[in-house]
């Protein structure tokens, strides 16, 4: 059973882990693999503990009381047509993957944002990540796209965009 709550500044190793994890797996073959070895959990765990004490919001999965992903949301980094948040990682280890838990994640971050006031929600994914389907299948709209180095490498990243986050609440929830 999958449990979603809201992570603490105790969380960032755990996330750390999580996310240089989901990294190497989910992007193999697509980002320089030297980048994906060069990923250190140590350094992540202080940037985590930084954004975990910011004002952004992050809410993470469990399962056996184990982290197994999260979700990092808040305000646009960058102006999107139709998007006043923005959804800026949700990785989950693979062995999480296709058990809902995703699916959670994003509806419980679609659900604080919404209640501080946000009405709209974007995400940025490299084009050749096939995750794109996870957020196709969520009710996203393709947006935009540009072009972003990571590793030495020009690879292409396109936005979705959900013009009403508050369609991604359960009704009981809304």
């Amino acid at each position: 059973m999958i449990s979603i709550r809201a992570a603490t500044a105790e969380d960032a190793g755990a996330i750390a882990h999580v996310h240089v994890e989901s990294w190497r797996t989910t992007y193999s073959g697509i980002v320089p693999e030297a980048y994906l070895v060069g990923l250190d959990e140590v350094l992540r765990a202080k940037l985590w503990h930084e954004w975990l004490t910011g004002s952004t919001f992050v809410l993470i999965a469990e399962k056996e009381g184990q982290v197994v992903g999260f979700a990092h949301a808040g305000p646009n980094r960058e102006a999107l047509e139709r998007a006043d948040s923005e959804l800026y990682a949700i990785y989950l280890l693979q062995d999480a993957q296709r058990h809902g838990a995703g699916s959670a994640l994003l509806r419980a971050i679609a659900a604080v944002l919404a209640n501080r006031g946000f009405r709209s929600m974007a995400v940025w994914v490299l084009e050749r990540n096939t995750a794109r389907n996870f957020y196709e299948t969520m009710g996203a709209h393709l947006a935009a796209s540009k072009v972003i180095e990571i590793g030495g490498m020009k690879l292409m990243e396109v936005a979705y965009v959900w013009p009403e986050i508050r369609s991604l609440i359960p009704a009981q929830e809304a």
